[in-house]
């Protein structure tokens, strides 16, 4: 309305001082014109009126709309975050559990592998000790052959059987 009186204050001015030449002798028509241009504003805003209210009152709703749309999903925004926000601290628990178990893992690999290692040692000290024995005898079936040799090959020596087989048995014990 205020913008109304304003445009009025305006438009008065120029229409009062404006005349033409033949008005010049004659009186004015300012009153007839004045309530035509007063006629003129009030059917333009008994036409325009509803409409433009229309039109600022559906943009007032479509903007309060708007704005409850964009708090809706923002609320369901800050609830999907809480909802990602308690899955990452069940992620880190859970990885938590994870590596304790792995830890836990590691350590039963290590002795069990230490156990294996342990086994196959005695098994190789074992297998060595055999080794061993078994070249200690047959060691000593070539030193028993070699002297029996030697000593049959010279005709010198006369021994019964019982001597040959103690001194055979002695070199063998």
């Amino acid at each position: 309305m205020k913008k109304l009186y304003i445009i009025l204050l305006l438009i008065l001015p120029a229409i009062l001082f404006a005349s033409s030449a033949e008005g010049a002798e004659h009186s004015t028509d300012i009153i007839p014109r004045t309530i035509n241009f007063i006629i003129f504003a009030a059917i333009i805003y008994y036409l325009a009126a509803k409409p433009i209210k229309d039109f600022f009152v559906s943009r007032s709703v479509g903007v309060a709309d708007k704005l409850n749309l964009i708090q809706e999903k923002l609320k369901t925004t800050n609830r999907q975050k809480e909802e990602a926000k308690q899955l990452v601290q069940k992620a880190k628990v859970k990885a938590k559990s994870i590596l304790e178990i792995a830890d836990e893992e590691i350590q039963l690999q290590k002795i069990k592998i230490e156990e294996d290692l342990e086994q196959e040692i005695e098994y190789l000290n074992k297998a060595f000790e055999d080794f061993t024995n078994i070249e200690r005898r047959k060691m000593t079936r070539e030193v028993i052959s070699e002297v029996l040799d030697a000593v049959f090959e010279d005709g010198n020596l006369s021994l019964k059987k019982d001597e040959l087989l103690d001194i055979v048995l002695k070199k063998v014990a």
